[in-house]
């Protein structure tokens, strides 16, 4: 049966089909199927996910493959490399973000309204950055510590990634400064 719904996708896929009906006892939504070229940097990875509903409907994802992600990301300046995983045999693209420690500054004697005023600033150019594509992800610690929070850049270069974080209003006041890092992950992964 697996054999046989494994060959309808790829016939699918090669027909160009967007959509396919299934029932609920057909499809485990825990799954995704990956279908591998046998050149591993040119992978092409389709999704096979299925909606909460008494029919679901099965949406074909055609992904650009990791040799097109790759030379896009490369045209546009970043940098990146191939890491094989030991125990699947798949190759992941890891491509170079920068994180921003976002530190305590030297001018923290603020009254609270103009903290208060700061911080509102502070949130709506951290939502610029990720509006606009340059941070994917941002937030405080928790401690009340020196490192307020991060910033992660996905920017080619440390100066653009230094340039946004140091447009942040709490910068500019001096309330924060900025510390960054290049940082590895792997491409297309998300957090658990």
């Amino acid at each position: 049966m697996r054999l046989f719904f494994i060959i309808g996708i790829i016939l699918l896929n090669l027909t160009s089909c967007r959509k396919v009906v299934k029932s609920n006892s057909e499809i485990n939504t825990e799954d995704t199927l990956k279908i591998q070229s046998i050149d591993s940097s040119a992978n092409a990875i389709l999704e096979f996910k299925s909606e909460q509903k008494k029919d679901s409907i099965l949406t074909v994802t055609n992904q650009k493959t990791i040799k097109q992600i790759k030379q896009e990301l490369i045209q546009k300046g970043f940098q990146t490399f191939d890491y094989v995983d030991v125990k699947s045999k798949d190759t992941i693209l890891m491509q170079q973000y920068f994180i921003a420690f976002l530190k305590s500054g030297p001018t923290r004697s603020q009254t609270k309204k103009e903290a208060d005023s700061l911080q509102s600033l502070h949130l709506a150019h951290l939502s610029k950055m990720y509006e606009l594509g340059y941070a994917d992800i941002s937030g405080p610690f928790g401690d009340n510590g020196e490192i307020r929070g991060i910033s992660i850049y996905n920017v080619p270069t440390l100066y653009m990634a230094d340039s946004l974080a140091n447009l942040d209003p709490m910068v500019k006041a001096g309330r924060l400064i900025i510390e960054i890092h290049p940082w590895w992950a792997a491409k297309g992964f998300s957090l658990r």
